[in-house]
């Protein structure tokens, strides 16, 4: 049975992709984990805009003539952006995230993409998360991350998705990873009531039942595990005191569970976040100024967090989208799917600034940006420079690394 295709449902959002090693147990019993190198340390953080984000309206280029020709209705004024330089500059929603970039905290990756862009939300989403625009992976491009970096196989919390199923980008061969949409409800379904936990182990022991699978005492034995890492982890965490005020949302309740995590240095190298939905075809200013303004906010708070408990050069954060939208506005004030579109790196160990080009709004391809940084350069940076290993075989091929991470 493959760790990839073997995944159990649970209430409110734990999924875990099995082992039949004891990890719970043994990973619970090691906090924080001993013997690892320095660089162990690190944490990447990765937030999915979830939909599509029109990238034109979250870096805009004001000082593009095209653009305001494209964009009558949705356009952000020019007054009202938030100047990077002459050219370029943040969405008004980002304020706060803007003062976080003056700061030298934050690199803008201008024009990401990847050659023949797919339009479908599930296929291109499938591609920024496996790696792979010409093939059909079973892993993550984060998961072969797992499985190389020679982490403690009895850590299940080597990488956790704070999310309520197990993102493609997480899927791995040889690493499990829990997805924990929250602490409350964190278990799984058959652990609602004792009565029927303890009726299943008794149908496991019992070996007078008629049919007998080879995967039920393993089914069994990861049940077990994840009863009782739901009982451990939130004692774990219990420790730590927040010391920031995350936003009363969705997201903000993510980043403040991703800062308890890393406080309580579980070992967890790799963390993911869904944000969104930014799919919008309809009216998109109030859409995009709200989900942008969270973000803000909510990441803000996790670098104040992080920071008041010496924490905020640990963690690097990077955003991505499956794709951008289209360079003109549909009839109904809103973008249709796109193609490229900008990636923000986040504390760590980031060199602020604008990297690569923006797009060239004078020469589109069907109405759409051309690319200029090829996806896989994003994510070889992180790997070589941030997480310290080989990217080629990760990423499938030999790219670029950009000077955006020290």
């Amino acid at each position: 049975m493959k760790r990839s295709t073997f995944l159990l449902g649970a209430i409110s959002g734990l999924s875990v992709v099995g082992t039949f090693d004891n990890v719970f147990a043994q990973a619970l019993a090691q906090s924080p984990l001993p013997g690892l190198p320095a660089a162990a340390d690190r944490v990447l953080l990765v937030i999915n805009f979830q939909g599509g984000n029109d990238g034109l309206n979250t870096v805009v280029p004001f000082g593009m003539p095209e653009y305001y020709r494209y964009r009558p209705s949705i356009g952000i004024p020019q007054s009202d952006v938030l100047r990077i330089d002459d050219t370029v500059g943040l969405n008004p929603s980002l304020a706060p995230f803007k003062k976080m970039y003056d700061g030298g905290k934050v690199a803008i990756v201008q024009g990401v993409g990847y050659p023949d862009p797919d339009h479908s939300h599930f296929r291109s989403t499938e591609i920024w998360q496996t790696a792979a625009p010409k093939a059909y992976e079973s892993t993550g491009w984060l998961g072969r991350y797992l499985d190389d970096a020679g982490l403690p196989p009895d850590n299940l919390f080597n990488a956790v998705a704070l999310n309520n199923i197990l993102p493609e980008v997480l899927i791995a061969k040889k690493t499990d990873v829990p997805a924990i949409d929250a602490l409350r409800g964190y278990g799984l379904r058959s652990d609602r009531r004792t009565a029927d936990r303890e009726a299943f182990h008794e149908f496991v022991r019992d070996r007078s039942v008629p049919f007998r699978s080879p995967f039920l005492a393993q089914v069994a034995q990861i049940e077990d595990h994840a009863q009782r890492g739901a009982e451990e982890l939130p004692k774990l965490v219990a420790g730590y005191k927040t010391e920031a005020n995350y936003p009363a949302t969705p997201l903000g309740r993510s980043l403040a569970l991703a800062a308890q995590i890393v406080g309580s240095k579980l070992g967890t190298r790799v963390l993911y976040i869904q944000h969104g939905s930014f799919d919008t075809h309809v009216t998109q200013k109030a859409t995009q100024d709200r989900l942008l303004a969270d973000f803000a906010n909510a990441i803000t708070a996790f670098y104040d967090d992080l920071a008041a408990h010496g924490n905020d050069g640990r963690v690097l954060t990077m955003t991505f989208s499956e794709f951008g939208r289209r360079v003109a506005e549909n009839a109904s004030r809103g973008t249709d799917h796109g193609e490229a579109a900008p990636v923000f790196l986040i504390g760590g160990g980031v060199k602020g600034g604008l990297y690569g080009q923006h797009p060239d709004l004078s020469r589109l391809s069907m109405g759409n940006l051309a690319y200029s940084t090829d996806f896989r350069s994003v994510y070889a940076t992180v790997l070589e420079r941030w997480l310290g290993r080989p990217s080629v075989a990760i990423v499938g091929g030999s790219f670029a690394t950009l000077p955006a991470l020290a």
